[in-house]
């Protein structure tokens, strides 16, 4: 008893299988928006300039947070086990623990400011160039 078998270019149902990477069709088009008009979110996320602008971003946010949160959590520690060292006076009724209270709302404002700066600078150049080339506006 024989076995019968497909030749090579076959599939099951008879019809001959289409191999190869080569084609002569037009390349496809890389749409940003679909068919609605509504952006394709996973396809922007995996373009060149949006890995750019998130990079720039994660570089200035992680550093900034690890800045405030020692910050913060230096005064909450010195205000809990040091109390000699923040009850030190520095100018009349005045003392460190305050200084130190009143520099956690300086700390805020300087990486507010700085944040609003990079961001003028670097951010957003990087935003519209995304948005120009997936042709997705706000």
């Amino acid at each position: 008893m024989t076995k019968a078998m497909r030749s090579p270019g076959e599939t099951q149902h008879g019809q001959p299988e289409i191999r190869g990477f080569a084609s002569f069709d037009d390349p496809e088009v890389l749409s940003y928006v679909d068919s609605n008009g509504k952006p394709n979110y996973a396809l922007i996320q995996q373009s060149d300039e949006f890995r750019a602008l998130r990079r720039r971003l994660t570089t200035f946010i992680f550093p900034m947070t690890v800045l405030f949160l020692t910050s913060y959590l230096t005064f909450v520690l010195l205000s809990a086990y040091a109390k000699n060292f923040v009850s030190t006076k520095v100018i009349g009724v005045i003392n460190l623990g305050i200084l130190l209270g009143l520099g956690q709302f300086v700390v805020s404002i300087v990486i507010t400011l700085s944040y609003a700066r990079y961001a003028k600078r670097r951010l957003d150049p990087q935003r519209k160039l995304l948005a120009e080339k997936t042709g997705v506006e706000e």
